[in-house]
Order: C-alpha cells, then structure tokens, then sequence
C-alpha cells in the first residue's frame, strides 16, 4: 500500500507535518543511509555491524566484516545500509611546499628485531590501504616519506606527522602521547624541512644511517654503495632508503657525505651532523690518516719500519699528500695533519714562537761551558719540509708538533750542550759566528734523515739563566779589558799627536823668523858689497 495515502494533507495539521519531517531527518541522520561528503575532506567508514563477523587479525577490515574499512569516501552525496556505518570526517592531508610528512602504519605485518623502519619495497602507497596491505606492508613508522602535495589518506590506517598537526583518528591518550613525542624527536632534528647545505658556508654533511645491518666487527664508518646514478640501486643520497639497503648499505655513521645542495632525507632513517669543510691553505698540503678502506700493503719499503705509508683509499697514512684546496672529507672516517711546506721557522726562546705555532713550547737551551758558567742559548732554527715526503714524515711522528718537540728539541738541545762543554765562556761568546756555520753543516745531515731539509741555524747572545749573574760580571770585565785597550792605543795616538804637534809648532816658529833671516842675510849681504865697492874706490883713488 503507498504510504502517501497516509499523508493527506486534508486530514494532517503543519504540525504533524513538521514534525514527521524532523523525525524522518533524525532518522536519516542517526541511520546514516545519506552523507555528504565535502570535497576538501573526506570519508572513513567504520562498519558498526556486518553477517561476516568482527575483524579477527590486524585493524582493517579487508574481507567485509566489521571494523574499520580500506576504502575512503571522497566528495559527494553517498547512500549506505541504514544504522550500519559510522562515517569520521577528515581532512585531506596537505604537505606545505619544501617541507616533509612522516607516515606511520597501524595496521600490517609487525617489524622483525633488527628493523627500525617499516620497509615500502613493494607496498609504497599510503592511498591504497588495501594494497599495502596485501602487498606485505608493516605496521610502525615508515621508510617513505611524503612530499609537497595533497593526499587523500586514510587516517584510520595511518597517522601522518607533518610540522602543524598531526593527521589521525580516534587517537587514545596513550597513542597521542606517542604520536606527540614522535612529532617531538623529528622536530628537534629538523626533520619537517629538508637538508640544506649552503656552498657560502663550506660545510658538509655526515650522515648517521639507523636502519639496516650493523657494521662488521671492526669497522667503525660504513662504506659507501650505490652512489653511481648508473646504478639499478642508486640512493640518491640516501633519499632513497630502499635502494640504499637493497645496495647493502649499513646502518652507522656513512663515509659518503652531503656536499651543498638540498636533501629529502627521511630523518627517522638518516640524521646528519653539519661539520666545516677541510681548507688545505697555500703552503701546507694535508697528509690523510685513514681510518677505513681496505688493508692495503705497506710501500714505503722494508727498510723504513715507521708504519704503514698506504696508497689512497687504503686505510693508513696516504702516499700522496692533498694540496691547497677545499676538501668535502669526513672527518670521522681519518685525521688531516697539516704540514707546512714553506720554510718555517723553530725558535727556542722563551714566550716566542713562529706562525704555525710548533715551538710554543721551546724555550732556550740550558748550557754548562768549559769553565763551569750555564747560560742560556736563544736560537733558531730555518726548517723545509718537501710536500712529497710530508707523507713519510707524518708517518714515522703523527704530526709535526710531537716531531718538534719530541724529536727536533732533544737533538738540537744535546748538541748545542756538546758544544758548550768543549767552550770557555768567553770563547761561546766570540766564536758565536765560527759555531753557527759549523752547526748548519753538521746538523744539515741529522735532519735529513728525518726527511727534513735544514735551511739555517740562528744562534742569539748567551745569557745568564735567571736569578743570576755571573756572566755579566764576566762582562763587566771584558768591557772594562777592552777599555784599558782603547786607554792605550789613545794615550799612544795622544803622544804621537803631541810629537807632531811639537814639530809643527818649531816649523811654524821657524816660518816666522824666516823673513828676519832673510832680511838679515840680505844686508849683511849688501853691507859687504858696500864695503868692496867702498875698498874698490878708495884703490882707484889711492892709484889716481
């Protein structure tokens, strides 16, 4: 019978009318046999009942019972069975641009012991809960992460973190505390933006890998795999969890590092410590102490017993040394000692030291002379390291800092003690320049055995140690000797001034009284010619 001919409106009042209409939409509603679904949000259906019985393994009900369904319900007007779905609304998820979303699994095969992220191999679409689920998907955090863009998924078998919320249903207490600490721990890594390594900073990137085997017993750094983008199982950068394990990577801090540029590294599977570039400047070059590679043979020959001199990539001191440049080298993965290839220089004077630093802690050599003075000896010493043998150099001393002091400052220290024993005090003073020439040559051949090439040996002015004052007094009696000596040769110069000053003066006397001599001469001179002309006339007269 039509139910219509109930309805006469002839025989019903508005309000009968009214309120069978609110008690058909109540109906409507409680049943849930129509919903609207807007098309910025969507449907998760959860089946309050059905004939194939409850959900007996896993969260989803993937065969029809009751539970919650696989499927979600996007946009529109949808009809259902009446009182036997529960429908939860939910936003789409939305992953801002230059920003990640961490996916986490409710339902799925568990992790076994030595897994930490849930593997997507196969079961990679977070949309399709079905097919990750028949596809062998795992519960727990995934290896995938998800990039900018929207996504219509079902948060009743996922939980999405991203940096502004957390996208989930029906979360109990205990799983919000959970999801927020998880949110937590990635945000404290900076995990909801990607890695970006500015070239302007020189840095780079160590990557620590939390996922996959653990390293073979004596390693310390996983080697790297798969970096070759011809490569089936090319990484990426280790963007690509996958590839990366199924390349045999390790779990562990990796050799391979992040250069400059941006990286969508999920920060659960990879975390990654920023460190400076190494800088090799002009006149050094960086001598590499591996600690990873393989074992390579020793070619730095059977003679030479200092350790293993490697070639590059082997794990020991490299042959070849790096030069002047900007190096991405792990530093977790071997040691850069600095060798200076220009001349340098060692001073062994106290609170002095040269540029690179190495003789901070020299100070001057302590002397015993022949006649029982200990003074103290400044020196320096002009040192030339051949970038080529910089290798062999670090090989047999670690660094040029212990060769300095644990090498350089004995040797040059006893030889200048011999020295000072086989000189008086005041020979050590005045063959300064005799003992510095012969020094040069003969510790020339010393530092050459330790591949080192001597320049020059500086020696300064002995001195009294302090609190004393013995050679100064020493002093006192050479200055005072020496200017007895130049009272003598003065008092010398002054007499023989004095003789010549005499002499002069009688010349200069003599020069005076010349023109007297002279005019005397001359009229004694005329008066005897008066005279014989006067005796001339008077014969001449006598005989007239």
């Amino acid at each position: 019978m039509d139910v219509l001919q109930y309805l006469d409106p002839i025989k019903w009042t508005a309000i009968e009318v009214a309120v069978l209409v609110i008690v058909l939409a109540i109906l409507f509603r409680w049943s849930g046999v129509v919903r609207y679904i807007p098309n910025d949000r969507l449907g998760i259906l959860e089946k309050l009942w059905s004939f194939r019985g409850s959900v007996s393994n896993g969260f989803i009900a993937l065969n029809r019972e009751a539970g919650y369904q696989p499927e979600v319900v996007r946009g529109g007007l949808h009809f259902f069975m009446p009182f036997q779905y529960s429908m939860h609304r939910a936003n789409l998820v939305t992953i801002p641009q230059g920003q990640i979303g961490y996916v986490f699994a409710r339902d799925g095969k568990p992790l076994p012991p030595t897994q930490t992220l849930a593997s997507n191999t196969d079961a990679d679409d977070f949309q399709d809960v079905r097919g990750f689920l028949e596809k062998g998907g795992q519960k727990g955090p995934q290896r995938k992460i998800l990039r900018e863009g929207t996504y219509a998924i079902n948060l009743a078998q996922f939980i999405v973190l991203t940096a502004q919320s957390i996208y989930a249903v029906n979360l109990s207490s205990s799983e919000q505390n959970l999801f927020t600490n998880m949110s937590s721990m990635i945000s404290e890594r900076g995990g909801f933006e990607p890695v970006v390594i500015h070239n302007a900073e020189d840095m780079i990137g160590i990557v620590t890998i939390h996922d996959g085997p653990a390293l073979p017993d004596g390693e310390i750094i996983a080697p790297t795999v798969a970096n070759d983008p011809s490569d089936p199982n090319f990484h990426n950068n280790f963007q690509d969890p996958e590839k990366f394990l199924n390349a045999g990577g390790y779990r562990g801090r990796q050799l391979q590092v992040l250069a400059d540029g941006s990286y969508f590294l999920n920060r659960i599977f990879a975390t990654v410590e920023l460190v400076e570039k190494t800088i090799i400047d002009v006149g050094t070059v960086g001598v590499v102490v591996s600690y990873n590679g393989r074992h390579g043979t020793d070619i730095s020959g059977q003679a030479y017993r200092h350790g293993e001199l490697v070639e590059v990539g082997a794990r020991g001191v490299w042959s070849t040394p790096l030069l002047p440049g900007k190096y991405a080298f792990n530093t977790y993965a071997g040691n850069i000692v600095t060798v200076p290839t220009t001349n340098f220089v060692l001073k062994w004077t106290k609170e002095q030291f040269g540029e690179h630093r190495l003789d901070e802690n020299l100070s001057e050599v302590s002397l015993i002379t022949k006649d029982a003075f200990e003074p103290v000896l400044p020196l320096s010493v002009v040192v030339h390291i051949d970038y080529m043998k910089a290798p062999l150099v670090v090989q047999r001393f670690g660094d040029i800092k212990r060769l300095v002091e644990q090498t350089l400052d004995p040797m040059v220290s006893a030889y200048f003690k011999n020295i000072a024993q086989t000189k008086t005090l005041i020979q050590l003073l005045q063959e300064r320049s005799d003992i510095q020439r012969k020094s040069g040559e003969e510790m020339r051949e010393k530092f050459n055995s330790y591949s080192l090439e001597l320049q020059e040996v500086l020696i300064g002015t002995p001195r009294a140690a302090d609190g004393q004052n013995s050679i100064e007094q020493i002093l006192i009696q050479l200055r005072e000797r020496q200017i007895a000596v130049e009272k003598v040769e003065t008092y010398k110069l002054q007499e023989r001034a004095a003789t010549q000053e005499r002499t002069l003066r009688e010349k200069e006397a003599l020069a005076e009284q010349q023109a007297k001599i002279t005019t005397s001469a001359l009229t004694i001179e005329i008066s005897e010619n008066e005279g014989k002309a006067q005796l001339a006339r008077t014969r001449q007269e006598a005989e007239t």
